[in-house]
């Protein structure tokens, strides 16, 4: 295997082992409670209205 190859594929690696070490560092520094807006790269997309599963339950009127 050509060596210059080899040096190419490990800087490669080693970029993204980076990456991944700054993003487990960011999930730690998030796990305390802090106040206000979440930063950019943490926020999610919310849904709107209800929960999955929530559905409206139908009141039996008792016939009496």
């Amino acid at each position: 295997m050509d060596v210059l190859k080899m040096l190419g594929e490990l800087r490669h690696e080693r970029e993204q082992i980076e990456e991944a070490i700054l993003t487990l560092e960011r999930l730690i520094q998030g796990r305390t409670k802090r106040r206000g807006r979440p930063p950019a790269w943490m926020a999610t997309v919310k849904r709107r209205g209800r929960p999955p599963g929530s559905k409206n339950k139908v009141k039996e009127i008792a016939a009496a």
